[in-house]
């Protein structure tokens, strides 16, 4: 759970669109983590870095200072060099669906040229295991349920 701090939000207390993209990268890097990826070490060991190639988000309802927030994380597509993530935004008191997004990484050396992601981490992209939400491990947003 995150809660939106002052800073993240505008002067009519709404958080900064901007701010969604911050969002996404403590739930991919939540989502790494639960599973015991160790993010440094690859970029340390393995000279792989994760780097985005494209973002997007839709944003439903705003959120606001003080809000509590859920964020689901997911893998949408993983490939060998290229994963993409998918994230929802929820009001963790509520549920309510506040904002989707996703971004798509290319795994590049430290000098930016693409390779492949090192193999010992693959496991930890692939589906259907690793489509389970990163933060409190329940399913991804149901459209159909509320709450």
């Amino acid at each position: 759970m995150v809660r939106v701090r002052y800073a993240e939000t505008d002067k009519m207390g709404i958080v900064y669109y901007a701010n969604y993209y911050i969002y996404f990268e403590i739930g991919r890097v939540e989502y790494m983590r639960a599973r015991g990826v160790d993010y440094r070490a690859m970029e340390i060991e393995e000279d792989a870095f994760i780097v985005v190639a494209e973002s997007k988000c839709r944003y439903r309802r705003p959120a606001r200072y003080d809000d509590p927030l859920r964020i689901r994380t997911r893998v949408v597509v993983a490939k060998s060099r290229m994963i993409t993530f998918g994230y929802e935004i929820l009001h963790d008191e509520s549920g309510e669906l506040l904002a989707t997004g996703e971004t798509t990484h290319v795994v590049c050396d430290s000098n930016g040229r693409p390779k492949p992601l090192p193999g010992k981490y693959r496991r930890y992209f692939d589906a259907p295991a690793a489509q389970a939400s990163a933060c409190e491990g329940s399913p991804p947003h149901d459209p159909k349920h509320t709450g």
